[in-house]
């Protein structure tokens, strides 16, 4: 079937598109991809929405912000595929499936016997009834409700992609979005993956509290401070590290109080070597270690990330890119093939990726009305 992925990360930047031809197992084909930026309205209640959820607490009505962001980020999704489909002499008619992973808006990983929860927004039936298409959904919450972290669930991808590549094992992809998470595919045994530590989201959070734009471009910040070392430990202290995998993050797990003393520079490189340093942490925690590393998500662009790891990981460490794979893309990928499995009725999630005691179905399906099958 032809699916057609969306992806919208923590970073707020742009809701990523990408069409594949699959059944939920092999990749048939490769379809067009794209992005289209976030409006500043759009952004903005999604950042409210946001804060609504860190404040909400456990048993309490969900905050009303809530609706107007869903109805928001669903707008920005069909606005982006409009022009995206139009642009590749696509119809929605020539589209048979979507996969909308929605906006997380909140990530609160299992404790100490307590579910977790999580929380990713965005209209399906109305973006189903905009589209005329079925909308795949919602892939998060099955696992949670069953002791499972809720992520990483782009594992099954990442091995679908790189047997389309006709790659071999040991090989490990590193996604660094707002947060660092890695897949393993051990030559022996079953794929294990977990989120390794902050990816690019406490540097973009510092920049945008020091009035310095959104992000640090090419890591131009990083690249002229130094990194303060005794503060890096203290990061480095949290128990997350501790933890064995699998595990998660949310983006706000760790503060940037510690850094208040540093100037921008000196900041921005402590957290370069926060996040090149917790995968290498990461890494030590695998019993296979991987020949190879596939680096895709926005930390690839930062030059002093990219730097960092080389620097600490034994594994040839490469760009999506130079492996011929689209770094930008790889989530609205893996969302359009996590839809068909969850059309097809297979596991997303597993024991060793997200920590549920066996291999997990997820996601719901909306279909326009009028569609006999109804939601499913």
């Amino acid at each position: 079937m032809r699916v057609l992925g969306f992806m919208t990360g923590t970073s707020l930047d742009a809701v990523d598109m990408a069409v594949l031809e699959t059944d939920g197992e092999t990749i048939e084909a490769f379809g067009p991809a794209g992005e289209r930026k976030l409006s500043a309205a759009a952004r903005k209640v999604i950042l409210a929405a946001t804060e609504a959820a860190l404040a909400w607490p456990r048993g309490a009505p969900e905050p009303e912000v809530f609706a107007e962001a869903a109805a928001a980020v669903a707008r920005e999704h069909f606005e982006a595929a409009e022009a995206f489909l139009e642009k590749n002499d696509l119809a929605w008619r020539d589209i048979d499936l979507i996969g909308m992973h929605g906006q997380t808006v909140l990530h609160e990983r299992p404790e100490d016997g307590r579910i977790g929860r999580t929380v990713q927004l965005g209209d399906a039936a109305w973006l189903a009834e905009q589209t005329g298409v079925p909308v795949a959904f919602d892939f998060r919450s099955a696992d949670v409700a069953a002791g499972g972290q809720g992520a990483p669930l782009a594992p099954i991808y990442h091995l679908a992609r790189a047997r389309a590549s006709e790659m071999t094992p040991p090989l490990a992809v590193l996604n660094i979005g707002g947060v660092a998470n890695v897949t393993l595919w051990p030559d022996v045994g079953e794929l294990v993956a977990f989120d390794t530590g902050p990816g690019n989201g406490m540097i973009d959070l510092l920049c945008q509290a020091r009035g310095a734009g959104r992000f640090d471009d090419k890591g131009n910040y990083a690249s002229v401070g130094l990194v303060d070392e005794s503060i890096l430990r203290s990061l480095l202290a949290h128990r997350y590290f501790d933890a064995p995998p699998p595990k998660s993050l949310d983006r706000y797990e760790f503060s940037l109080e510690p850094l208040e003393g540093l100037k921008l520079e000196d900041a921005a490189a402590t957290l370069v070597a926060f996040t090149a340093e917790a995968v290498r942490m990461g890494f030590e925690k695998l019993e296979t270690s991987p020949r190879e590393v596939i680096v895709c998500g926005g930390g690839r662009h930062n030059p002093e990330i990219m730097k960092a790891l080389r620097e600490r990981l034994r594994g040839e460490v490469k760009t999506a890119e130079e492996v011929g794979w689209r770094g930008d893309s790889i989530e609205a990928e893996a969302f359009a093939y996590l839809a068909a499995r969850t059309a097809r009725d297979l596991p997303i999630s597993f024991p060793k990726t997200t920590g549920v005691a066996t291999p997990m179905k997820g996601g719901r399906i909306v279909r326009p009305a009028g569609d006999a099958e109804g939601e499913g």
